[in-house]
């Protein structure tokens, strides 16, 4: 059976040069945090959630760091809550990178994300955004809901693919009490 342009994609994406990607990650880091970039790496990826090679779609390349966030230390007064400096975030580094972008760029709406790869210090993803003013994506049936005021500020409000994944809303069950608010994360083993 004859496969597609898009999975034979996927394919070379599983098993890439690993040397490659390696050497693009050094670049990667030289460059800005948030990169808009022509063309998504990933194609078949991109395509899959929702990316078209039109006007109005953009694609941004976000580098992360890896490892726990810090809180800055206090300095007066024995503060035992206060004590540790790290903190666990409750977000996923591909919801962080979407919400960065989302707050640099305020004109354009998060579609999706998905991700590149990994070293030592960063992660790196490729965040596909709208811009909801421009007539093609106004036109375009498949797309034009995300022009409804319903749908602003997607990353930040955890409506993305990625946001309700680490909030545990993919997996649906009977019982709710399984997928609680972030909130009631906090009352857990009380």
């Amino acid at each position: 059976m004859a496969k597609g342009l898009y999975t034979h994609l996927r394919e070379l994406w599983r098993e890439h040069d690993k040397e490659l990607v390696r050497e693009r990650m050094i670049k990667w880091r030289e460059g800005n945090v948030i990169e808009k970039v022509e063309k998504p790496l990933r194609l078949d990826k991109a395509r899959m959630l929702g990316y078209k090679a039109k006007k109005g779609f953009v694609v941004f390349r976000v580098r992360i760091k890896r490892g726990g966030r810090k809180r800055p230390r206090h300095t007066h007064g024995r503060k035992s809550r206060k004590q540790h400096e790290r903190k666990i975030l409750k977000m996923s580094y591909q919801w962080v990178a979407e919400q960065r972008v989302e707050k640099r760029y305020p004109n354009l709406e998060i579609l999706n994300s998905y991700y590149l790869g990994k070293d030592g210090k960063h992660y790196f993803f490729e965040v596909i955004a709208v811009d909801p003013s421009k007539p093609e994506i106004k036109n375009d049936k498949t797309i034009n809901w995300i022009c409804k005021p319903e749908n602003q500020n997607r990353a930040a409000r955890g409506l993305t693919s990625a946001a309700k994944k680490s909030r545990g809303l993919k997996k649906k069950s009977p019982n709710l009490k399984v997928r609680p608010s972030l909130r009631a994360w906090n009352r857990q083993g009380k």
